[in-house]
Formats: C-alpha cells, structure tokens, sequence
C-alpha cells in the first residue's frame, strides 16, 4: 500500500490527496452548469420573447439561467478548496427555477383541447426544455460537493461517490435532451437526414455513461470518453444545421427577425454539448478515485 492511503475504511489513491484533483473537476461541472445555463437563457430568451412574456412568470428562467451562468463563471474562475454559498444560492435557484418551469409547461399543455396530444407537444410550450435549468443547477450543486469535499476523501455527493452520481445524473440529462429534440425533429419529419444524429449518437454515449456509473472505477474507457466527444461537438454542429434551416426560410436571415423565432432553435443543440462535458468530468473523477 505505498501509493494509498487508508482512510474512513476505504482505500484512496495519492491523488485523491491532492485538493486540486477535486477542484480541477469541480470547474469542470462548473463549466458544463454554465454552458446549459446560457443554452437556456438564450432559448428561454427567443421563445418567451415570442410569446410576447404575457406571463410576467417567463422572466423567471431568464433571470435564474443569468445567476447561474455567472455563478459558473465565477467557479471556472476559482481554483481555491471548499463550496461557496453565492454559487450554492445561485445553482439552488435555477433548480428550483426549472423545477417550477416544468410545472408551469405541463399546465400549458393540459389546459388546451386535446390535452396531451401531438399537436400540443409539437406547439405548445416545449415540455422539457425546464429541464435544462434543473440540470444546470443540478451539475453546479454536484461541483461545489465535489469542491468541498476533504482532500483525500473521496468526494460524495448526497451520501453517494460524486463521480457515480455525476455519471447517472449526465446520462439521465442526455436521454431527456434527446427525447426532447426527438419530438422536434419529428415534428420536422426528419427531412433532412442529419436530423437523425442527435437520435443516435447521444443516447449511445449515455448507454455508455450509465455503465460507467454502475461499473469498475479507474479504468480507461476510452470509447466513452470518445462518444462523449462527439456528442459534444454534435451540439456546435447543431448550431451550424439550425443556422442553415434559418437561412432556408423565406427571406433567409435577411428576415432573421421573423426567421430566428420561426426556424429551428439555435440555442437548442449546445445543451448536448454541456451535457457531454459533465460526462467528461464524471469520467475523471473516476479514473482518478478508485471509490468514486
């Protein structure tokens, strides 16, 4: 046992003692938190707008994802041990912001003729897009865990190992995005082929990423990391289709007033992107930490 040390009855890696680990990963959910934060101020943004925020309860998720991404940047920017409460505050709200924003969807939908019917999922208020803020928040919460836990401890997050967590948590994330942009492209009828990517590629890399939390910690896995980088490129990729699809539109982005809120969302497709890095952190705390 020259290269562990053994604490609280587990077994830690020499690495696990140094408190930059911990922090390093930390500001790597801090940065995936910020990333789905400004995909959803700019969404929430474009879409409310065009519902002319009739209801004063849609600037809600503008002014939490704002909170959250300047808590992100703030903890990207921090390379000190231990939580902070402004941050703590901040990731609190957005979850709490999108939990009732999910709420707040689900009534819109219910309450048209038809109740849950295609129609109303296809244009009614996008029933998960909330879900986004949620899981900003949820990742900023998980990185000041992972922050303020003891250096050589293995850091825990609601009494589970922050790398496990983290892992389940980001596959969860992935499929629901996917579902999300499921039901969009569908209502797209996929007519353009690439349409079909965001369907396959990221619910393999979150099949992978469910294994991973659930399988033998520090070891490489290198095609989990792999096909969590192509989902997170797939996301710029997105913008550049979405950008196009406006540019189809009547008038192109010469009308980009009117085509920007009729076309496909640009800010939609970084969420994978954000997504795909947490899962990227979620793999370095594990391979760092055998318990994590």
């Amino acid at each position: 046992m020259s290269d562990r040390r053994l604490r609280a009855g587990r077994r830690v890696p020499a690495t696990a003692g140094d408190p930059h680990v911990a922090v390093t990963a930390a500001r790597r959910l801090n940065r995936a938190a910020g990333l789905l934060a400004g995909s959803v101020l700019a969404d929430s943004a474009l879409e409310h707008y065009r519902g002319d925020f009739h209801n004063r309860a849609m600037f809600a998720p503008l002014a939490a994802a704002t909170v959250s991404l300047l808590a992100s940047g703030h903890g990207v920017g921090d390379r000190r041990h231990g939580a902070h409460v402004a941050r703590d505050s901040a990731y609190a709200l957005a979850a709490a912001t999108g939990f009732a924003g999910l709420g707040f969807h689900f009534y819109n939908i219910t309450k048209r003729p038809g109740g849950f019917s295609w129609g109303n999922l296809f244009y009614a208020a996008p029933i998960g897009a909330p879900a986004a803020l949620v899981l900003s928040g949820l990742l900023g919460y998980f990185a000041e865990r992972v922050r303020d836990n003891p250096p050589g401890r293995t850091p825990m997050v609601f009494d589970l190992p922050a790398g496990r967590a983290a892992a389940a948590l980001t596959s969860l994330g992935l499929l629901g995005t996917v579902g999300e942009a499921g039901l969009l492209h569908f209502r797209g009828a996929f007519q353009d082929p690439f349409m079909v990517l965001p369907v396959t590629l990221p619910p393999l890399a979150a099949g992978m990423l469910a294994n991973t939390a659930r399988g033998t910690a520090r070891r490489h896995r290198g095609a989990t990391r792999l096909a969590l980088r192509v989902t997170a490129a797939l996301g710029f990729l997105g913008v550049g289709f979405h950008a196009l699809g406006i540019a189809r539109n009547m008038g192109g982005w010469r009308n980009w007033t009117q085509n920007i809120q009729n076309g496909p969302p640009l800010p939609a497709p970084p969420s994978f992107t954000g997504l795909a890095l947490a899962g990227l952190a979620a793999l370095g705390l594990l391979e760092d930490d055998a318990d994590a």
